[in-house]
């Protein structure tokens, strides 16, 4: 199954010439394996990027917990510094 682009950049965007290093063996095996290298690269890349973005939402979700966590224990709590602030 190819992975949707759409989700993770827009496909109707204009196509770039890119230089990478890649190992000689490894493009000559890639390229007896897909008739279209570019093709195939670009869906892999997809996926990549996909995850990534994925995780970074968990991250930020999980951060977005523990200072939901913090204000709750904040407002239930208050602050340590509020004990010397009438001082």
């Amino acid at each position: 199954m190819e992975p949707n682009i759409s989700l993770v950049c827009d496909p109707s965007a204009a196509r770039n010439a890119v230089n990478l290093s890649l190992n000689a063996d490894l493009v000559a095996c890639a390229k007896g394996l897909t008739k279209n290298l570019s093709a195939t690269v670009e869906t892999l890349l997809v996926g990549y990027v996909r995850d990534e973005q994925a995780k970074q939402r968990a991250a930020d979700a999980q951060l977005d917990e523990v200072i939901d966590a913090l204000n709750a224990y904040h407002e239930e709590h208050g602050f340590l510094s509020d004990e010397f602030g009438s001082l």
